[in-house]
């Protein structure tokens, strides 16, 4: 005998359907909270620490530049102590340079001039003196091209002034200084090279003996004539004191002779 269920098992199919529906629902929706989440904190997690390692960067940073300061001012000490170094050189080469630039000026002074005034302004010395003629300056000059430590001698005053009979003539001189074998330039001036030294003459010994032989053999003649003035001056004074000393020994006999 078939049975027949009249219950409504469509809708009783339904409901089922639709709780495991809802079930499946609830799970995705929970699945996708717990993905959101995870995705939140991987993100989060990354965030901070792209931040700490910026931080550390910032603070790396910080540290360079602290030693990058400290390394400019190292750099200003040392730039200062190597100016000073460099004072100091100068002034211990210079220091024997004075000495034998007083030893040349003595050397090229011929007789008959006299200076007054000594100035020095780097490389430019100016002199002011008084002469006893035209040709004695000239004589300086040329004594002084002739030199290997003084150069470019320029006059730019020379005047007869009669305070001083004997030294009537006063003059203004400019020079140049340099060194035995500096190279000196077609302005009168040394020669400087990259480093900001003197750049010196690869044979300095020629340069200086075909320069300066031509400066002292047309030198010779007004230092000789000096020479020769007082050497007839002083035959002159030695050829009158006979005239006037034989007075003196008369005297002195007649004086022995009164007792």
């Amino acid at each position: 005998m078939a049975k027949v269920n009249l219950l409504p098992w469509r809708s009783e199919r339904r409901k089922v359907r639709q709780q495991e529906f809802l079930y499946l629902l609830g799970g995705a929706a929970v699945s996708a909270v717990v993905l959101g989440l995870l995705v939140m904190f991987y993100y989060s997690g990354q965030i901070d620490g792209q931040t700490k390692r910026n931080a550390y960067l910032t603070d790396q940073i910080s540290q360079l530049d602290a030693k990058i300061a400290e390394i400019k001012l190292l750099d200003a000490k040392k730039d200062k102590l190597l100016r000073r170094k460099e004072v100091i050189e100068q002034l211990q080469a210079n220091r024997s340079q004075m000495v034998q630039l007083f030893a040349e000026m003595v050397r090229t002074s011929p007789d008959g001039v006299r200076l007054t005034s000594v100035k020095q302004d780097g490389d430019k010395l100016t002199l002011d003196g008084q002469s006893q003629s035209n040709a004695r300056v000239s004589a300086y000059m040329r004594n002084i091209e002739a030199s290997g430590w003084m150069t470019n001698p320029d006059l730019s005053v020379i005047e007869a002034k009669g305070t001083d009979k004997t030294l009537p003539y006063e003059f203004n001189l400019s020079l140049t200084l340099t060194k035995p074998g500096q190279l000196i330039g077609p302005d009168g001036k040394p020669v400087i090279g990259p480093d900001g030294k003197p750049v010196m003459n690869p044979v300095p010994g020629a340069a200086m003996t075909s320069s300066a032989s031509p400066a002292s053999d047309s030198a010779a003649p007004p230092l000789t004539a000096p020479a020769a003035s007082s050497a007839a001056s002083s035959a002159a004074s030695s050829a009158a004191s006979p005239a006037t000393t034989a007075p003196a020994p008369a005297a002195s006999s007649k004086g022995g002779a009164t007792p």
